[in-house]
């Protein structure tokens, strides 16, 4: 039986590399968690120690993402739509509504609501907004295990001037956004980069 409200955002439409992760949460009335904001406007410390919090404490929780391979294929909003999808289906319980910051709202079965700056006035999609960056964040850093050339682990893939000098420098690897200009741009460079070593 559908209970509740539960929150939807997501991390990393911006970036010229790595996926777009989505996080769904449902806050528990009784164990209010102070301190949830716009993962945006936090310390990565504070977004950690939140996101433990929120993770121990809310009723239900998920998160999903989709690959740099799929925002090619669909378009980054579409990517996006489709990680919040699969992040609303992955709860443990079936919410009454889903509230999404932004206007645009996922194909779901149950009822959507968009909420144009969310993320930082509805508490249920600041806490999502919070476990979907510190979820990103580490794919980053664990990208940046295999990929070292990029700084992925400090940019987390933002076109950053560093980030833009190594992908001039390298060119794509594996998991850059081959639809996104920059990386379009140097694809089409005909020197050889790192994606001819690989």
């Amino acid at each position: 039986m559908p209970e509740g409200i539960a929150g939807v955002d997501e991390a990393g439409r911006g970036p010229l590399a790595g996926p777009v992760y989505a996080a769904c949460v449902m806050l528990d009335p009784a164990r209010p968690i102070v301190g949830v904001a716009d993962s945006k406007k936090l310390s990565a410390k504070a977004r950690q120690d939140l996101a433990a919090t929120i993770r121990e404490q809310a009723l239900a929780w998920a998160v999903a993402w989709a690959t740099a391979a799929e925002i090619d294929q669909l378009n980054i909003l579409q990517a996006s739509l489709l990680a919040m999808e699969r992040a609303v289906g992955s709860l443990s319980r079936l919410p009454g509504e889903v509230w999404v910051d932004g206007p645009h709202c996922p194909k779901l079965a149950i009822p959507a609501r968009g909420i144009v700056g969310g993320d930082a006035s509805v508490p249920v999609i600041s806490a999502a907004s919070i476990l979907a960056k510190v979820a990103r964040d580490a794919a980053m850093a664990a990208l940046h295990q295999d990929f070292p050339d990029y700084g992925f682990d400090r940019h987390k893939g933002y076109p950053t001037a560093d980030h833009l000098r190594a992908l001039e420098r390298h060119g794509p690897c594996p998991e850059h956004r081959r639809s996104f200009a920059p990386v379009r741009k140097r694809l089409a460079d005909p020197r050889p980069g790192l994606r001819d070593r690989l």
